[in-house]
This record gives structure tokens, C-alpha cells and sequence, in this order.
């Protein structure tokens, strides 16, 4: 614990040198708390790429670099006369108590959907909110979309809703509303009114996202998977290139696209072997002519 401390210790006054006015870093002292969000977001964002790639030491740097983002917000609204980092962290432990009566108050609980419940309960509480307000389905569906990324926020509003009754029948009166919501589209696209272009495509990708929850599938994993599978097929096009892919041909392009393709297959098959599962496919990504 003293090691930990003194680490933290540290940190708190490197980040205090980094934003003095006597010899500090000049792009520290110029940053606000809201400059910062962009790498608030990024170093979240790394981090939990980190942990999906399993490598401790890469996973123990993200998180140092996320944790710098939470002592520079402190540090900042120290020099502003806000808060300090001793009251984030003794606000945040606080809270973390009164939430765990089962741990620190002796209470008794049947299992973890009991300790769920109390936790809400205790949460509203603290906002000012009865029981029912608390339950409020506008509410819940309110904070996911001010607070998560979009596609995650569309994940858990579809979830919600459905839970609450709006819900298809079956699967087909999805794929009908698929078809109508694309069709709407393609109409809007014939428009000039990007305001209506945009309202439509939103409505699309919404439908695609209950689409995905009907399946059980995450449509945030899903297209970072065809993310990374592109990023790997162009990152093998470059070392089969030898020089910038933009000197090539459409037909020279195919020709590469297709043996980054044939290799990463290749790859994916060896690493497991004697496996009855099938390889990740390797699709043509949407928006690309095969290059």
C-alpha cells in the first residue's frame, strides 16, 4: 500500500509541475477540461483494446495513461479552485460504501439481483428521485444516449424498450421494418435535405441494431471486427506493395486485396488445428469494389 501510494504521490506531482505557471509545460498550462475529453474518450477506448488483446504490460500502460486524463481533469479544476483529486477519491469511496451495505453494513442479501436492486435504490436516492422516478423508462433511456457512444447507447435503448414491451412479434416483423427503414432511405438520398438524410439513416442503422439483439449479437463488436479485418488485409497489401498503394492500379489492387485475403484465411485456419470450427471469414467490406 505505501508503494502504491508513493506512486500515486508521484504522479500527482508530476502532473502539478507539468501546470505551473513556473516552469511548466506550456501545452499543459493551455489546456481546460473540456479540451481534454477528446483523450479522455481515446485513452478509454485504448484501454479497453488493450484488455481485448490480453497483453499485461500494454494493458498496465493504457491504464496509466487513463488514469493521467482523471489526475489532469483534478489538477485543472484545482488551479480553476473547483475540487481536488483528494475529493474525487474520497467521493468516489464514499459512494462505493454506501452503495455495498452487504459489505460494510452488515446487510443480508439473497444474491447478486438483490445487490442490483439495492444499488438502484440507494442511487436514487441520492439523486433526489423516488423509487418510481428512478424506474422512469424515459429516464434510463435519457442517460444512455447523453453518456455512451452512440452505437452501444442504440444497444441498450433497443434492449430497454423491448423489455418494456415494444417488441416485435417475431424476427420477420424486424426484417420487414429492416426493408422499409432502408427503402425510406434510399427515398431521402434522392433529396438535398441532409437534415432528412441523416434522420433516415439513423432510423436504419437503429433497425439493424434490433436486428443484432434478436440474434444475440453486438453490432459495436461486429463492426470492430470489420475494422480490424480490413486494417490486417491493408496492412499485408502494404508489405506485399513495397511502396505507396495509391502508385497501383484498380486491377493491381485486386490482385493484392486478393492475396492479403488468401494469407490471412491461411493464417486464420493454421491457428487452429485440428479444430472442427470453420476460420473468420474474410467478407468484401462494404464501400470497397473488391479493391
Amino acid at each position: 500500500m505505501n508503494e502504491t501510494l508513493a506512486a500515486l504521490n508521484d504522479l500527482v506531482a508530476v502532473v502539478a509541475q507539468l501546470r505551473s505557471p513556473a516552469g511548466g509545460c506550456p501545452w499543459d498550462l493551455a489546456q481546460t477540461q473540456e479540451s481534454l475529453i477528446p483523450y479522455i474518450v481515446e485513452e478509454a477506448y485504448e484501454t479497453v483494446a488493450a484488455i481485448q488483446d490480453g497483453d499485461p504490460a500494454h494493458i498496465a500502460e493504457e491504464l496509466g495513461d487513463l488514469l493521467l486524463q482523471v489526475v489532469l481533469q483534478a489538477q485543472v479544476a484545482q488551479d480553476q479552485g473547483d475540487f481536488t483529486l483528494a475529493e474525487v477519491a474520497r467521493g468516489i469511496a464514499e459512494k462505493l460504501i454506501r452503495r455495498h451495505p452487504h459489505v460494510f453494513a452488515g446487510l443480508e442479501v439473497e444474491g447478486i439481483e438483490q445487490v442490483r436492486q439495492n444499488w438502484e435504490q440507494i442511487k436514487a436516492a441520492e439523486k433526489g428521485e423516488t423509487a418510481a422516478q428512478a424506474q422512469l423508462l424515459s429516464r434510463k433511456l435519457d442517460r444512455y444516449n447523453r453518456t455512451l457512444p452512440p452505437l452501444l447507447a442504440s444497444t441498450k435503448v433497443s434492449k430497454q424498450a423491448a423489455a418494456a414491451g415494444f417488441e416485435w412479434e417475431s424476427v420477420e416483423g424486424v426484417w420487414e421494418k429492416f426493408s422499409e427503414e432502408l427503402a425510406e432511405f434510399q427515398e431521402a438520398l434522392q433529396t438535398e435535405d441532409k437534415a432528412h438524410q441523416q434522420a433516415e439513416l439513423g432510423d436504419l442503422i437503429f433497425t439493424l441494431v434490433n436486428l443484432a439483439r434478436w440474434y444475440d449479437l453486438d453490432p459495436a463488436q461486429a463492426l470492430q471486427g470489420t475494422n480490424r479485418r480490413l486494417v490486417q488485409r491493408l496492412t499485408l497489401m502494404e508489405q506485399f506493395a513495397g511502396r505507396s498503394l495509391s502508385d497501383y492500379s484498380p486491377a493491381e489492387l485486386e490482385q493484392l486485396w486478393a492475396a492479403a485475403k488468401k494469407k490471412l484465411s491461411e493464417e486464420s485456419a493454421s491457428n487452429e488445428p485440428g479444430s472442427p470450427q470453420q476460420p473468420t471469414p474474410e467478407p468484401d467490406f462494404p464501400g470497397f469494389r473488391q479493391i
